[in-house]
């Protein structure tokens, strides 16, 4: 499991009416808070503030093709060009378990990230592709 220390710089929050809405840093726009969003903002302050992963090379909810159906990944993180490291988020309520994994796996089969994390927040498990095998991470790959 990769043990993340989340950084003391939290997610802008605010509230307008009953509705409580949180900033994304990566699309610069409010959303509508759920637990899941709130579990990608809180990694994503992570990857840009703990590990120094650039903004711009950070992708957020961004649509790609799983067989014949519409999927949305939650965080990639790109290197000259190419998919580094996709991360699959999950509300803290969620378990993060073979489903979440073979999930991220099947968003993996397009992107062909050589890492990919699965999260919710609390439990935190990585992996990395080498040679068309699956060896688990105990901490994020560098950025660099």
């Amino acid at each position: 499991m990769i043990e993340i220390v989340y950084p003391a710089i939290k997610p802008k929050l605010k509230t307008e009416g009953e509705k409580e809405f949180i900033f994304c840093v990566i699309r610069k726009k409010w959303l509508q808070i759920t637990p899941e969003e709130w579990v990608r903002q809180n990694v994503l302050l992570y990857l840009i503030h703990t590990l120094q992963y650039p903004a711009p090379l950070i992708a957020v909810e961004k649509q790609l093709m799983v067989g014949e159906m519409k999927k949305r990944f939650d965080i990639v993180f790109y290197k000259d060009e190419h998919p580094l490291l996709l991360i699959e988020c999950k509300a803290m309520d969620v378990a993060v378990n073979k489903k979440t994994l073979d999930q991220a796996m099947r968003y993996n089969i397009n992107l062909r990230a050589k890492y990919f994390v699965i999260t919710n927040g609390n439990n935190t498990y990585g992996f990395e592709i080498s040679n068309g095998k699956m060896k688990e991470m105990k901490i994020f790959p560098a950025n660099n």
